[in-house]
């Protein structure tokens, strides 16, 4: 991964699809860093649930009336 990309360079990135990456890999750090840095295969399902939940997160920020979150 280039210096680029990990510095917030959107790479013809939409803004959304530049935040998704970004919530997608935040978790996906915070989700290796509990686990030892070792994703086990019977993690995964955790794994995604937890990057479900930021998405959806980011989703109610951008987009309001979707769900039953509140804009931040």
């Amino acid at each position: 991964m280039s210096d680029a990309y990990v510095v917030g360079d959107p790479d013809g990135l939409s803004p959304l699809q530049a935040e998704l990456r970004d919530a997608v890999a935040r978790e996906l750090h915070a989700q290796l860093a509990l686990r030892a840095e070792r994703l086990e295969l019977a993690d995964v399902p955790e794994v995604a649930y937890q990057v479900t939940l930021r998405i959806d997160e980011l989703l109610s920020r951008w987009i309001p009336s979707r769900g039953r979150h509140s804009p931040a």
